[in-house]
């Protein structure tokens, strides 16, 4: 029987997880995700005391912004899960608290930032400590993360325990870009929405949110420049404030999440003349951008100077993408100028491009444009240019091997808005496929999961994200050799990760089935 195509069947989940539980508890310390670089462990179990506390003693890092106590209190937080615990233990051995070293005092994130970390834990001796060393405080979030993993609240002793100890772990990403695409202009999205996003990649360790801002549909954002550029939002009620934006990214940051923003110019723009109709080529023909006017690139100019004040990220997103250039050449205005410069409707595409690429390295951004600009003009775009595959597979290659960076986000596999995308497909999608060229390979900066916003909002976001989204998480992190071959080897660790989400309050859908699933029946969340 084929249990990917068949999911709803009982008997898939009965061979699937037939010996789930039992398999559960002989590897009760070892459901880590993303899995680490090393992991070394004993068979000791130990008991968090109820005054765990934070130290930081030997660390170069002051915590002056409190980011390392806010992250150790979240965790503290999650790890006691609303549960009222108890101040007496059984007569094992109790962990006082975690000592964090931080090597360096910066706390300053951006692409490239180190995020390795090495987690101790002792089993054994009076006053126990956890050990967590980084170079990083970004690399110390993570250990945090890791550490919560291996927490278990025992619902008979009332107190919070930790499996197999003593454990040693040695952990770094495999790629510095670990991404999510949330897309607030087919849909609105909340600010405490997108917030909860942020809190739900930190705990597979994604570490940037790439945030598609405005489209067609909706111009959701205020620009402080060109302030009716915001006329274009589906109300007035549903709508960013620039303050909105500089607190989205406050908060992605203090968790180690960069925010990438982006504008997709010239196609893709259809909201951006509600509020300067001039941006259109004519009322009858609204799309793409006005090539010929100059008043196009100031409005792009002005939007980039906003956005270097809130969006500190290396890169800005240009889009670039599905541009139909046909109202350029039968309005009779822009005609005429692109036949003064000598051009045609492909010639005005990448003059476009290009120029709106000069804008955004005067800000003092690198710049990540969709694939079809590399397609068209690869050979043409700035040094400083990022492709972003997303149409299919064998681009990424290609890139490279014209010197080019690259993102890989192919739709057929990494597309969280194609429901009937499994979550095996995302775990097996390799972003290295056919580039085995060492300095090549580092030219793939890593991957995205892209959550579209046509038929996601508030009610159904996360669970369409997760645990999908996680799969690709853990390609994304883990050494390429502790990749399993066969998906359904971790088929049970991801359940079990899924079955976290929900415990901390996201609304992850059951692993087994098409994305936004629904419980098949009634039972356990770890057979789901």
């Amino acid at each position: 029987m084929d249990c990917i195509s068949n999911t709803r069947s009982r008997l898939c989940f009965v061979l699937l997880f037939g010996n789930f539980l039992s398999s559960f508890v002989s590897v009760h310390g070892l459901n880590l995700w993303p899995m680490p670089k090393s992991a070394n462990h004993g068979s000791n179990t130990i008991y968090l005391s109820t005054n765990f506390q934070l130290s930081s003693h030997g660390s170069n890092y002051s915590d002056g912004s409190g980011i390392l106590k806010e992250a150790f209190e979240r965790m503290v937080n999650l790890l006691e899960a609303d549960h009222t615990t108890n101040s007496k233990f059984p007569n094992f051995s109790v962990l006082a608290g975690v000592n964090v070293v931080v090597q360096s005092p910066d706390d300053t994130l951006n692409y490239g930032v180190d995020e390795s970390y090495y987690l101790n834990i002792p089993a054994k001796g009076s006053q126990l400590y956890a050990q967590i060393e980084a170079k990083t405080i970004f690399g110390a979030l993570h250990a945090l993360e890791t550490f919560s993993q291996l927490c278990y609240f025992n619902f008979t002793t009332k107190v919070v325990e930790l499996h197999a100890a003593p454990w040693t772990i040695n952990d770094l990403p495999r790629f510095p870009y670990r991404g999510l695409l949330i897309d607030t202009s087919r849909h609105y999205l909340p600010v405490p929405v997108i917030k909860s996003v942020i809190d739900s990649m930190t705990y597979s360790k994604l570490n940037v949110l790439h945030w598609h801002i405005v489209d067609d549909q909706s111009f959701p954002l205020e620009i402080p420049s060109y302030p009716k550029l915001w006329d274009g939002a589906y109300s007035y009620s549903e709508r960013y404030t620039i303050n909105d934006a500089t607190e989205i990214v406050r908060y992605a940051e203090r968790k180690g999440v960069n925010v990438l923003a982006e504008i997709d110019v010239p196609g893709h723009t259809l909201s951006w003349g509600v509020g300067y109709p001039f941006l259109w080529p004519s009322q009858s023909c609204r799309e793409p951008l006005d090539v010929s006017n100059e008043f196009s690139f100031k409005v792009i100019d002005g939007i980039l100077s906003d956005f270097s004040k809130v969006f500190k990220f290396k890169f800005v997103h240009l889009g670039g993408d599905e541009v139909n250039t046909s109202c350029w050449t039968t309005t009779p205005h822009i005609k005429q100028w692109l036949d003064n410069h000598h051009m045609n409707e492909s010639d005005g595409y990448r003059y476009f491009v290009l120029r709106a690429q000069n804008i955004a390295i005067s800000h003092g951004y690198d710049i990540i444009n969709w694939e079809e600009t590399f397609n068209n003009f690869g050979d043409k775009l700035s040094p400083k240019t990022v492709v972003h595959n997303w149409l299919g597979s064998g681009v990424a290659e290609k890139v490279v091997a014209d010197g080019l960076r690259c993102i890989v986000s192919n739709q057929d596999k990494w597309y969280l808005d194609h429901i009937d995308a499994n979550w095996q497909g995302f775990y097996t999608n390799e972003p290295l496929t056919n580039i085995s060229n060492p300095a090549q390979q580092k030219l793939v900066l890593g991957g995205e999961v892209c959550m579209w916003g046509e038929h996601i909002d508030t009610s159904d976001i996360q669970q369409t994200i997760w645990p999908r989204a996680a799969a690709a998480a853990e390609r994304l992190w883990t050494p390429f050799d502790k990749l399993a071959k066969d998906p359904e080897q971790v088929a049970s660790r991801l359940a079990h990760f899924r079955c976290l989400l929900n415990k901390r309050g996201v609304q992850a859908a059951p692993l087994f089935g098409f994305g936004r699933q629904v419980p098949s029946e009634p039972g356990s969340c770890y057979k789901q």
